[in-house]
C-alpha cells in the first residue's frame, strides 16, 4: 500500500513539473519564432538602412565602409546571431529618425500605451462583463436589442472617425474635455516623468491641478478604446452566458428555486471564467496593438505613435524595437492568461 501511495504522490507532483516544462518549452519557440520574424522584417525590408545613415549622394568607398560597419555584408545567420547577441545586451539599434537608441524611445513611449490601454480594459471589461449578463438575463428584450446595436457599431465604426468626431464635439464644440496630448502646455514641462505614467507623475509631483489635467486628458481616448473593448467583450459575454443556460446544473439550479439573475452570477459567471479571462486579454493585446490610430488622432506620445513616425519614415531598426516590444506583450500576455485559468479553474488542470 505504501508503494502506491508513494507511485500515487509522484504521479502528482509529476504531472504540474511536467506542465511546467512544457509550458516553458513552448515559450521559448514562440520567442525564438518572435525574434525570426523581427529579424526576417528587416533583413527583407526594401528599405535601404544605409542610405538612411550615409544620405544619396554619398561616395560608393563610404557606403561600403557604413554597410560593413552595420554588418550586412555577412552571411543572414552572421547577422542574426549579432541580433541575438546585441538584444542581450540591451541594444536594439539607433532610430535614424530621433537620433537616439531605439531601447530609450521605447522606454519613453511604451508607458503612455500601456497606460491607456490598461484603463479602457479596466473599463470595457467590467461594463462588458455587466452588459453581457444583463443581456443574457433579458434574452430578446428591447434592452438586449439595444445593447447588441450598440456593442455592433462598436465593431463597424472606424475608431480614427470616432475618435475625430468626439474631439470636434466634446473639445472644440461643447469644451467639456481636453484637447489632445497628455498635458497641457503649462503643466507639460513642469511635471518631471520619473515613471512614464502621466497619473502617477502628476500625482507624485504634488500639483493637484496638473493631475485633475490629466485625467481630462485621458477621458476621451480611453473612453473611445473602451468602447471598442466593450463590444467584444459583452457580445462573447452574452453568447458564454446563454450556452450555459441549457446546461443541466442550471435546470437544478431553476429547480431548488434560485432565480435567473441568481443562477447567472452565482453559478454561470464562475463556470465561464476562464472564457472571460481569454476574451479580455484578447481585449487587452489588441488594444496593445490596436492603439495606434488612437494615438495619432488624439496626439498621444505611446508606441504606436512612435510606429507610425517610423513607418513614414522609414525607420527599419526602431520598427523593429517596436515591433518586438508588442510581440513580446503578446506573448507575455497569453502565457499569463492560461496561468490564470490554469490556477482559477480546477477543470483545466
Amino acid at each position: 500500500m505504501s508503494d502506491i501511495s508513494t507511485t500515487q504522490a509522484t504521479g502528482r507532483l509529476r504531472r504540474p513539473l511536467m506542465t511546467l516544462l512544457q509550458g516553458l518549452f513552448t515559450l521559448a519557440l514562440t520567442l525564438v519564432g518572435l525574434l525570426l520574424i523581427t529579424f526576417a522584417l528587416s533583413a527583407l525590408s526594401p528599405v535601404d538602412r544605409v542610405l538612411q545613415i550615409v544620405g544619396d549622394h554619398a561616395s560608393q568607398a563610404t557606403y561600403d565602409q557604413v554597410r560593413h560597419q552595420l554588418g550586412l555584408d555577412r552571411p543572414l545567420p552572421v547577422q542574426f546571431w549579432h541580433y541575438l547577441t546585441n538584444l542581450a545586451h540591451g541594444d536594439l539599434g539607433t532610430a535614424s529618425a530621433t537620433g537616439q537608441p531605439v531601447l530609450q524611445d521605447l522606454l519613453s513611449t511604451f508607458p503612455a500605451t500601456l497606460e491607456l490601454a490598461t484603463l479602457a480594459l479596466i473599463i470595457g471589461s467590467v461594463l462588458g462583463v455587466i452588459f453581457g449578463v444583463l443581456c443574457a438575463r433579458f434574452a430578446g428584450s428591447p434592452w438586449d436589442l439595444a445593447v447588441r446595436t450598440f456593442t455592433l457599431l462598436g465593431n463597424s465604426v472606424p475608431i480614427f472617425w470616432l475618435g475625430l468626431l468626439m474631439l470636434a464635439l466634446f473639445y472644440a464644440r461643447l469644451q467639456w474635455s481636453a484637447g489632445p496630448g497628455r498635458l497641457d502646455d503649462i503643466y507639460q514641462y513642469s511635471v518631471e516623468a520619473k515613471t512614464g505614467f502621466v497619473l502617477i507623475d502628476t500625482w507624485l509631483s504634488g500639483d493637484r491641478d496638473a493631475f485633475f489635467n490629466a485625467i481630462n486628458h485621458l477621458v476621451l481616448p480611453v473612453l473611445l478604446l473602451a468602447y471598442y473593448s466593450l463590444a467584444g467583450i459583452t457580445r462573447l459575454t452574452r453568447i458564454a452566458c446563454l450556452s450555459e443556460m441549457n446546461k443541466e446544473y442550471i435546470t437544478l439550479a431553476r429547480a431548488k428555486g434560485a432565480g435567473d439573475m441568481t443562477i447567472l452570477v452565482r453559478h454561470v459567471l464562475p463556470n465561464i471564467r476562464g472564457t472571460l479571462f481569454t476574451v479580455i486579454a484578447l481585449a487587452y493585446t489588441s488594444m496593445l496593438e490596436g492603439a495606434v490610430l488612437t494615438e495619432t488622432v488624439f496626439s498621444w506620445p505611446g508606441i504606436g505613435r512612435y510606429l507610425t513616425t517610423a513607418l513614414f519614415a522609414g525607420d527599419t531598426t526602431a520598427i523593429m524595437g517596436g515591433t518586438l516590444v508588442i510581440g513580446m506583450s503578446f506573448v507575455i500576455i497569453n502565457n499569463l492568461t492560461d496561468v490564470l485559468v490554469r490556477v482559477t479553474d480546477p477543470r483545466v488542470r
